[in-house]
């Protein structure tokens, strides 16, 4: 049970690195002016972020857990 948190935080990383590369986006490509837009953005950087780190934590946890259990279900106890 120890591999639990690290499977889902490897693999949700990546919200991560997607909410770092917003900022990259924001200052190269965007041209915003104004508070609100500015936040905005960011807002809805943040929700969609956090969707993408829980939706692959998730799938990283779902395949660490099937790896270990068919890793563990092929030891033969004898």
């Amino acid at each position: 049970y120890h591999w639990w948190w690290r499977a889902f935080l490897n693999s949700g990383a990546a919200g991560l690195y997607l909410f770092g590369y917003s900022f990259v986006y924001f200052t190269t490509q965007l041209d915003m002016v104004g508070f609100v837009p500015i936040l905005l953005y960011f807002g809805y950087m943040v929700i969609v972020s956090t969707l993408f780190c829980v939706t692959t934590g998730t799938v990283g946890f779902m395949a660490s857990w099937w790896f270990v259990w068919k890793i563990y279900a092929a030891v033969k106890v004898d």
